[in-house]
């Protein structure tokens, strides 16, 4: 759909929605312009309408999931009955899930217009407060704008709200043109919006996001297409801004799981939780401002499971999977390795025995089971969608200052902080160092200390041969590894012998820390780090472009897939990618009713 759809919602705002608790508010239709805003509660209304687009099905309530998340390196749709669409780069500028993207965003984008035109109409409201929604607005505009020329490449630029019908053809900006309106909103709404510590929570527009959000601009301005390379000092200050913010107190929350358990719990964490999708409700009463976290890209859950149901459409890669290092333990939460019963527990999985089976594992992170909102729904889920967190803030600023400095002591400390969190305190490794004799049955395995990792012993001709930690269902990682700073002592006893002993290791927080030699090794790390760390958080596709290596990675893919997987409906996937999918194309709508509008390459 063109532009010119969202006059209407120019002229009228019709059904401004809500966002969760803090913007509740009922939709009002057919509401003119000229005898609105003139109260506190209707600016509050056409706020909430801005916002909404943000949870919309056509952005993070779901096409991103389908658009971003499952267009990159790290999982792929995995029905292969579902033979098009953007997912497998097999489409084309009809497609419904492209023209949603594109719609959508427009109609945020108009909607903050209007707005911005009259947030000033009733001078007696105060300034500040004001001022405050202005921010809000010039904010989203800018990331409704940024989303448009990250995947579409240049647009129109429109600035105010369409007055007229029959004014609606509008040529596309350049990219850096774009670019440099979604700075100039977003550097104003800096000045406008309150601190995060200020509102308590992460679910609107604050000072760190703001802050956040222009890192990333820029450093996304600085890659491809347009290659401005003197944005790399910006995307560092603004990273800076945020990292050295007393008041806000920033800091990665020590536990990886829990950022993820709080967002399914409905539960703010802003130290490391900046911004987020708010998403509320179950479908069962009047909250209905749901989403699909969970369902669409969580662990396999049927319709009857406690958990509550999860399609569970999304499968991980092999490159995925080998990404993670002995001793990360992200891997084992942001990967599935169990599936959940009717009754809620899990079943668990066993270890990948080739890369194929990799290939066919499901994303772990979005968890149902942390839900508290009852009962579930079986179609959505109240899931929060974090849009940017404070190991993100870390990773652009140790990315802007290695390319204006190369690998400096500071980038590669904020760089290593991520890294730390990630790793595990548990037990790393258990050597049998005396077999002993004797045994009949496995003997019991315990640990000196309180730290809680189990181990079962494995016995052959009357010796142990192996100690292997449990696997254990109701923890986040897949073996029950503990928690220790020093290394315990492992007892063996029973099972009818003596004389078995064993030693262990431990991982350590240190263990995390790299030291690239080079600009480019550097760089490389931090490509590797940023898809373990914001794996299935819809930021991988847009990375892949930014750094100019989209083409190469999902040929890559292919190449690999069809050694792995061979005649498996999902290596086409990576296999179709061509030069046309740097872009996506113009909505076929749009390119009827804008008579000035281009297509993009590839897609005529």
């Amino acid at each position: 759909m063109k532009i010119k759809y969202y006059i209407l919602a120019t002229l009228f705002l019709m059904s401004l929605g809500s966002c969760k608790k803090y913007l509740e508010t009922t939709p009002t239709d057919f509401l003119n312009p000229d005898n609105y805003y003139q109260t506190e509660a209707q600016l509050q209304f056409a706020r909430a309408g801005v916002y909404d687009h943000l949870g919309a099905g056509g952005l993070h309530g779901t096409y991103a999931s389908y658009l971003l998340a499952w267009t990159a390196d790290e999982g792929y749709m995995n029905r292969a009955t579902l033979t098009t669409g953007p997912w497998n780069y097999f489409y084309s500028s009809a497609d419904q899930y492209n023209a949603g993207l594109w719609n959508n965003l427009w109609s945020g984008i108009n909607k903050a217009n209007v707005l911005i035109k009259n947030v000033d109409k009733n001078t007696a409201i105060a300034k500040e407060k004001r001022d405050a929604i202005r921010g809000e607005s010039l904010f989203l505009r800018g990331y409704y704008y940024f989303t448009l020329v990250q995947y579409f490449g240049g647009v129109p630029l429109k600035l105010e709200p369409t007055s007229s019908v029959i004014d609606v053809d509008a040529t596309r900006a350049s990219a850096k043109d774009v670019y440099v309106q979604i700075l100039k909103d977003m550097e104003d709404a800096e000045k406008l919006v309150p601190s995060i510590k200020t509102l308590g929570f992460g679910g609107a527009v604050n000072k760190s996001a703001v802050r956040g959000l222009l890192a990333r601009v820029n450093l996304h301005m600085a890659g491809e297409p347009v290659k401005d390379k003197t944005r790399y000092a910006e995307a560092s200050k603004w990273a800076k801004m945020v990292i050295d913010d007393a008041e806000a107190g920033h800091s990665l929350n020590p536990s990886y799981p829990d950022i993820f358990m709080k967002l399914a719990g409905d539960k703010y964490d802003i130290k490391e939780s900046i911004w987020e999708v708010e998403f509320y409700g179950n479908r069962t009463d009047q909250y209905v401002e749901t989403g699909n976290i969970g369902w669409i890209n969580g662990p396999a859950a049927g319709a009857a499971s406690s958990t509550g149901r999860a399609d569970a459409y999304m499968n991980i890669t092999s490159e995925f999977y080998n990404k993670f290092e002995p001793g990360d333990n992200r891997k084992w939460f942001s990967i599935a390795h169990f599936t959940y019963t009717a009754a809620g527990a899990k079943t668990m999985s066993s270890l990948p025995v080739d890369e194929n089976a990799k290939n066919n594992l499901k994303p772990g992170k979005w968890r149902r089971e942390y839900e508290t909102l009852l009962p579930k729904s079986p179609t959505t889920t109240p899931i929060n969608m974090v849009l940017l967190r404070y190991s993100d803030i870390l990773l652009m600023y140790a990315e802007a200052e290695n390319e204006l400095k190369g690998p400096t002591a500071d980038a590669i400390e904020q760089f290593n902080k991520v890294r730390r969190r990630a790793w595990s305190t548990g037990i790393k490794t258990i050597a049998v160092t005396n077999g002993g004799s004797g045994y009949t049955t496995a003997p019991t395995v315990t640990f000196s200390g309180s730290g809680g990792a189990t181990a079962t012993a494995t016995i052959l001709g009357g010796r142990v041969t192996a100690i292997n930690l449990d696997r254990d269902p109701l923890a986040v990682t897949f073996f029950n590894e503990g928690k220790y700073t020093t290394v315990p002592t492992i007892t063996i006893s029973g099972g009818g012998g003596s004389g078995a002993t064993a030693t262990a290791t431990i991982n350590r927080a240190i263990d995390g820390n790299l030291n690239p030699a080079s600009k480019e090794a550097f760089l490389a790390a931090i490509q590797d780090e940023r898809m373990r760390e914001f794996n299935f958080e819809n930021t991988r596709k847009a990375d892949l472009l930014r750094w100019g290596i989209f083409l190469k990675v999902h040929q890559d893919m292919g190449n690999k897939l069809q050694q792995q997987s061979p005649g498996q409906y999902f290596v086409k996937y990576y296999s179709n990618v061509s030069s046309r999918d740097l872009l996506m194309p113009i909505p076929i709508n749009e390119m009827s009713s804008n008579l000035k509008m281009t297509q993009n390459p590839g897609w005529e």
